[in-house]
């Protein structure tokens, strides 16, 4: 099985309505083919599915893990639901990367021609988590309340920087009403900081 085809197995699963339709819109959107980023993380073809898929291998392992202790908090967490969020959210990632080509010097001093990104905002510049929600509903998914929350809040304390009082105040009280917030922000974080960890050279 490809990764494409794990990924659309795996929302297909959940049954929920409108998902063929998001399905075909991320088709046409280049989702599958889209990178992660830019220069850090699965900065390359497919990353963004890549990445997608390894926050939630890595969300469903932290709930496994975490039954034993707070078995309470995890039974609140649907497996649907994780679904939905995980693979789902960074699908704005889909419609903002460009390809590019552009010269640069290789290790020699000479001039070479290389693929890149250009990144773009200016097609629904609404924000990140945000603009991801926005592109599911109007898709015609019906979410949940848990995975708005978790999808608009899925970058946790990287985003608290930008954001006003009232914004934190709304991060934190969606943590404490719904923990897939928690769960999929810290999934993602070990996805991209652990899993798909660059190894630097002469590191140990």
């Amino acid at each position: 099985m490809t990764k494409k085809e794990e990924f659309i197995s795996i929302l297909k699963a959940t049954e929920r309505d409108g998902i063929d339709y998001v399905i075909e819109d991320l088709e046409a959107w280049g989702f599958f083919e889209a990178p992660a980023s830019k220069k850090n993380h699965q900065c390359y073809p497919g990353g963004l599915l890549e990445h997608s898929l390894n926050v939630y291998h890595a969300a469903m392992t932290l709930k496994q893990g975490l039954m034993s202790t707070r078995g309470d908090v995890m039974e609140k967490i649907s497996d649907d639901s994780i679904a939905i969020a995980t693979l789902l959210h960074d699908v704005c990632k889909s419609r903002i990367y460009r390809r590019v080509s552009r010269k640069v010097k290789n290790e020699i001093g000479m001039w070479e021609t290389v693929e890149d990104y250009n990144i773009d905002y200016s097609d629904l510049p609404v924000g990140h988590g945000e603009k991801s929600v926005i592109l599911l509903l109007s898709s015609g998914l019906l979410l949940n309340d848990d995975e708005i929350c978790a999808i608009r809040w899925h970058m946790g304390a990287w985003d608290l920087p930008f954001q006003s009082s009232e914004m934190v105040g709304s991060i934190n009280k969606a943590r404490d009403l719904y923990p897939l917030v928690g769960l999929v922000q810290t999934a993602d974080t070990v996805a991209a900081n652990l899993i798909e960890r660059k190894e630097l050279t002469g590191r140990v």
